[in-house]
C-alpha cells in the first residue's frame, strides 16, 4: 500500500536510494487473493447479482497494445509515467500528489478489493483503494451526449464518468462509460484519453467465488482502433473485509520533499 510505504520510507531517511521499482515489487502482490486462489468455485454463482466483496490481484493484466493516432501520439509524448521518468521527473498527478486514479485507470490498478452493492436502480461499485465508488445506472437511462460542451445544461466531465449498466444473460454484467476528465491517464504507462472516450467494463461470474472483467477503450480521437486495456480476475471474499487503502497527499508531499526530490535517481523534469 503505498501510503505505508511512504511512512516508512520518510522514518528512515538515510534510505535515499529508495527506488520507484522496489516500491512496484513490494506492491504488486495480494497475500490475500493468492490464498484464495487456491480455493474452489463454490457452487454456482446466483443470477444477476455481483453483490459483495471481492479481492483482486492488485494489477491487471496487460491488454493490446494500442495505436495512436497524431493526435494521441503528441498526448502521450508529453506524458512521463513514473516508471520511466522516476517519482521526481513523472507528471503523473496520481504518483506526484495523490489526485484520483480516475476511470479506468482504478479499475485495473490498485484492485485489491472491489465491493458491489446492489439498489433497485443502480449497482454501487466501491475500490477499497481511496474508498472510491461509483454509480452504475441501471434503469435505462442514456448516456450524456454533451458532456464538457458549452451550453448551459451540458454536464462536467467526472474522474470517473457516467455509468450505465445491463445484464447479457444471468452471469455478465456490462457497463459503458463516457464523460471522462481527461486530465487522467489511462493506465500508468502514461496513455491519454479524451472526453469523448467510451469505455466498456464487462464483469462475468461463472461460479459463485470467481468474477472476471475485461476492460475496453474506444476513443476514435487518440487511438485508431477500440483496444483491450486490461483483465483481471477476482475471488470471492469469506471474510467479506476490505482494510482501508489511502494515499495521503501530505506524506507524499513529505516524501518528494525528503526523498524523492534530492535524491531521485531517475531522469530529471523537462523544462
Amino acid at each position: 500500500m503505498r501510503h505505508r510505504l511512504i511512512r516508512a520510507t520518510i522514518a528512515l531517511v538515510a534510505l535515499l536510494a529508495f527506488s520507484s521499482l522496489a516500491r512496484a515489487q513490494q506492491g504488486l502482490n495480494n497475500n490475500m487473493y493468492n490464498k484464495l486462489k487456491e480455493s474452489g468455485p463454490g457452487g454456482p454463482a446466483p443470477k444477476r447479482d455481483l453483490t459483495g466483496s471481492w479481492a483482486g490481484p492488485v494489477a491487471a493484466q496487460k491488454g493490446d497494445d494500442p495505436s495512436l493516432t497524431p493526435e494521441g501520439q503528441k498526448l502521450f509524448s508529453m506524458n512521463k509515467p513514473e516508471a520511466k521518468f522516476h517519482v521526481a521527473g513523472s507528471n503523473d498527478a496520481f504518483v506526484r500528489t495523490c489526485d484520483p486514479l480516475g476511470f479506468p485507470r482504478n479499475i485495473i490498478f490498485e484492485i485489491r478489493g472491489l465491493s458491489f452493492a446492489t439498489m433497485p436502480d443502480r449497482v454501487i461499485i466501491l475500490n477499497q483503494y481511496q474508498r472510491a465508488w461509483r454509480e452504475i445506472w441501471i434503469d435505462g437511462r442514456e448516456l450524456p451526449k454533451n458532456v464538457g460542451g458549452t451550453g448551459k445544461d451540458a454536464p462536467d466531465p467526472r474522474y470517473y464518468g457516467y455509468s450505465v449498466g445491463h445484464w447479457e444473460g444471468d452471469n455478465a454484467f456490462v457497463v459503458d462509460t463516457t464523460g471522462l476528465d481527461d486530465k487522467t491517464w489511462l493506465n500508468g504507462a502514461g496513455y491519454p484519453h479524451s472526453i469523448e472516450a467510451h469505455v466498456q467494463e464487462r464483469y462475468t461470474r461463472p461460479d459463485h467465488n470467481d468474477l472476471q472483467v475485461s476492460v475496453t477503450v474506444d476513443d476514435p480521437k487518440l487511438y485508431t482502433k477500440p483496444f483491450v486495456l486490461g483483465t483481471a480476475s477476482f475471488r470471492w471474499l469469506p471474510s467479506q473485509d476490505l482494510e482501508e487503502q489511502l494515499c495521503i497527499p501530505s506524506e507524499m508531499l513529505q516524501y518528494l520533499q525528503l526523498i524523492g526530490e534530492p535524491g531521485g535517481g531517475g531522469l530529471a523534469p523537462s523544462k
